[in-house]
């Protein structure tokens, strides 16, 4: 571990995670938990800390504690978290103050600045998007130091699919952004007559420029500015 790199391992048991989700999202984590399926992810979480893995991130419900149901307005779906230490830190693309950019965040925040026309008001540390109503979410929110998708279908699915669920029931039309394969396939979740889905590839470098459609060039903030205004307009625009 870079010794510099800010210890953003998983400490605590899982289930001690989910008591700390706010109120308001409690409705979906906490059947969830009581579900065969939430048993069974402790369970596997648990023993993977207790084992000496590497689990990241510490704060496994950072996205639901910095943006409740109701405040929700754009929804950014990821994959999984990163897996390299002192990086993931609970919400999608974002990574802890100071630390070296990964090329999907950078490809992002440079699609703000030619889609707006505008210096992103973040550097790495997307918190503030956050705390203006951007859902930042994985589809499975732990993974394993060195090893992508090392938790995926062990249960997370099933959750992050209630919980695009109950954003998708909110009375207020909200903005998803859906990036590569993994993110389109939660579409079917949406409700397509309130909400807007927007979709372009992963803005990974491997995809970012490829067909169908480019993630570089998407122009999904501006896009998402513009349905907000038109849905939205007693509110505030989002800063980028």
């Amino acid at each position: 571990m870079d010794l510099f790199a800010p210890d953003n391992r998983l400490q605590q048991p899982l289930a001690i995670a989910f008591a700390g989700v706010p109120k308001d999202w409690q409705a979906v984590t906490e059947p969830f938990l009581a579900s065969a399926a939430g048993q069974a992810l402790c369970t596997y979480v648990d023993a993977r800390v207790r084992a000496g893995a590497a689990v990241y991130p510490a704060h496994v419900f950072r996205a639901l504690e910095l943006t409740t149901p109701g405040a929700v307005r754009v929804v950014i779906l990821g994959q999984d978290p990163y897996h390299g230490a002192g990086q993931a830190q609970g919400l999608a693309f974002s990574v802890a103050a100071g630390s070296k950019l990964p090329p999907s965040l950078r490809n992002i925040l440079a699609e703000v600045r030619e889609d707006t026309g505008a210096v992103p008001i973040c550097c790495d540390d997307l918190t503030a998007w956050a705390t203006q109503g951007v859902l930042l979410l994985n589809t499975t929110l732990t993974v394993e130091e060195g090893q992508p998708q090392s938790h995926a279908g062990r249960g997370w699915e099933r959750l992050t699919d209630a919980l695009i669920s109950h954003v998708s029931a909110q009375p207020r039309p909200v903005v998803f952004m859906l990036w590569g394969a993994s993110a389109q396939a939660k579409a079917e979740l949406v409700d397509t007559t309130r909400h807007v889905v927007l979709r372009a590839n992963h803005p990974s470098p491997l995809s970012a420029r490829r067909p169908p459609v480019p993630f570089i060039g998407c122009r999904h903030f501006s896009q998402a500015a513009g349905a907000l205004a038109r849905a939205r307009p007693e509110e505030p625009p989002l800063r980028w």
